[in-house]
Parts: C-alpha cells; structure tokens; sequence
C-alpha cells in the first residue's frame, strides 16, 4: 500500500455505493417478486451507520442481504491492523456495501460480493490520509455446471480486462487464496476476484475498477439464477445444500475480515451476520458416496483455471 495525497471524491464514493445497494435490491426483487426487502436504519454509537436490506423466504431466496455501511473511529480495530502496523492508532473513514446470497433451491449457487473503500489517517503527525479500496464477488455451487462456472469467470474477466490483461489472473488467484478453508483443505467454491489495498495508479483509476467490479456482478450472478431457479429438486438435494452451507459458516466466523472488522469496530451484530444462512447443518465426518452428484462438488474445490480447463 503507498501512501497518496489524493483522496479523491469520498462523497461520490458514498453515492455510488449507495446507488449500488439500490441496484442490487431492485434487480433481486426482480428475480423474485414474491420476496420482499425489509430495511434497517442504523446508527454506530461511536461513529457512522447504514442502511440493512434484507429479504427471508422468497420463493428463489431463502435470504438475500444487502447492507451499506459508511463508519468512522478514532482507532483502526486489530483486523484492519494486521498487515498494517504502520496504521495502529490511525483514525479510519470505512464504506461499503456486502451482499449474501441463499437461494432456496439447491441448483442454484450461493453468491457473495463485496466493495469498500477505506481511508486513515495518523492523529498525532498530521499526515495525508492513506486510502485503499477493496472488493471482489465468489460463487458457490452445490451441484456445478460447467456452464455456469464459464459464464461466471467469463462475465469477471470482461470486468477486469480494461484495466490491464494481468488483472483477472492475478485478482481470481488471490479469490482462490483467500476464500480458502485451510482446516478443510478446500476452497468455498468456484472462486471469482478478490482485491484489497488497492491505490496504484491514482484514486479515479482505482473507484473507477471498483465500479467495474460492482456493477458486472448482476451480469455474472443473475443468469444462472434464471436458469436453475425452477429445477426440480428433493430432500437429498436439500440435505446436502444445508451440509454444505456448514462451510460458508465456518468460513465467515473463523477467516472472513469483513465479520472480524466489523464485530472488532463495534458494529452492528445483526447487520454483520446477516451473510449467515437461515438453514444449515453439520454432520460427522460425513462422506458422499463416490460417483454420487454429491461427490462432483469437490472436483471443483480447488484452485482451477476454468477459462482455460472447461470448454
């Protein structure tokens, strides 16, 4: 991270991350007319709030949340510090909006997405303002297309490629890096992009690759939701999608620095949680028996080049 004195438009920033929110509750909303979005306004006691949208028990989503969020600290929390140690102590500007996704029908994936933007600044020495913007989006199936997973990959790089051809390969490996549960020697799934710390190249190029990335997620996501929404499916497929959904659990409490920020900073439980799904289950060493549709999942639980792999 390099420091830069240019801290750029935060006010458009806000406005867009707002506009963002919108955009994604209205294109779920249309997805599934019979859900509904209920909003939360709240305020942190120690600085800022946001907006918390969430709908339960529609006819293709389980749980769907999309929570904004503008805080503001005298002190960055120790998540936020880890790999930072020159910012311990900084006062902190942080935004952004997270969507979670829970479908109700196992053919459907899970989907997550994220972008922010942070700034601190040293207290004591009066320095200019550090700034970063971060973000990415991941997809994780329970019984794969190839198909999907091509559409997925094909719609992220499309969002990457006009700011430089070693963008996608290098974000889709740091998704596959970080969305990895090192206690099951799996990934959460089939990956996608994953950025943090990014400042190079100035504050526009950088809000204007944050926006790149916010606004192909519709496009990648909303798709394969079309096309899997009405499959048939039983109580196997359910169990199985409730087992599964245990992993994105154990990763989002054990790994995932927006919980950690979030709950560390003093934020609001319920906004932080909401990426929890309603149904899920664990199950003792459990197995799938081999040659199983079960068992295809985990060909894909791994690093893999899929623009390159599938045809």
């Amino acid at each position: 991270m390099k420091d830069d004195p240019d801290t750029g438009d935060i006010q458009a920033v806000a406005t867009y991350l707002e506009n963002l929110q919108d955009s994604f509750c209205a294109g779920l909303a249309q997805m599934d007319p019979a859900g509904t979005f209920h909003e939360d306004a709240w305020q942190r006691g120690s600085g800022g709030g946001g907006r918390t949208r969430v709908m339960v028990d529609g006819k293709v989503f389980e749980s769907a949340g999309v929570n904004y969020s503008r805080v503001h600290g005298d002190a960055l929390p120790p998540s936020a510090t880890a790999d930072r140690r020159g910012l311990e102590g900084c006062s902190f500007l942080a935004m952004g909006v997270s969507l979670v996704i829970h479908p109700l029908n196992p053919y459907v994936p899970t989907s997550h997405c994220n972008v922010r933007f942070f700034s601190a600044q040293n207290n004591e020495e009066g320095e200019n303002p550090i700034w970063w913007f971060g973000g990415g989006f991941d997809l994780t199936p329970y019984y794969p297309f190839e198909e999907d997973i091509l559409h997925w990959h094909r719609t992220i790089k499309a969002a990457c490629d006009p700011f430089g051809d070693d963008i996608y390969p290098r974000y889709k490996q740091w998704c596959d890096e970080y969305f990895f549960l090192k206690h099951r020697n799996e990934t959460r799934g089939v990956g996608g992009l994953f950025y943090d710390d990014l400042n190079e190249g100035g504050f526009q190029r950088c809000f204007e690759f944050t926006r790149s990335i916010g606004d192909h997620y519709l496009p990648a996501y909303l798709p394969i939701v079309e096309k899997r929404k009405d499959m048939a499916f039983g109580e196997r497929e359910r169990e199985f999608q409730w087992y599964r959904r245990g992993r994105y659990v154990e990763f989002n409490l054990v790994y995932d620095r927006g919980t950690l920020f979030g709950l560390q900073s003093g934020g609001r439980t319920e906004s932080i949680l909401m990426s929890l799904p309603r149904h899920v289950s664990w199950r003792y060493d459990w197995q799938p028996e081999p040659g199983s549709p079960e068992a295809r999942l985990y060909e894909f639980l791994k690093p893999r080049n899929y623009l390159k792999e599938l045809p």
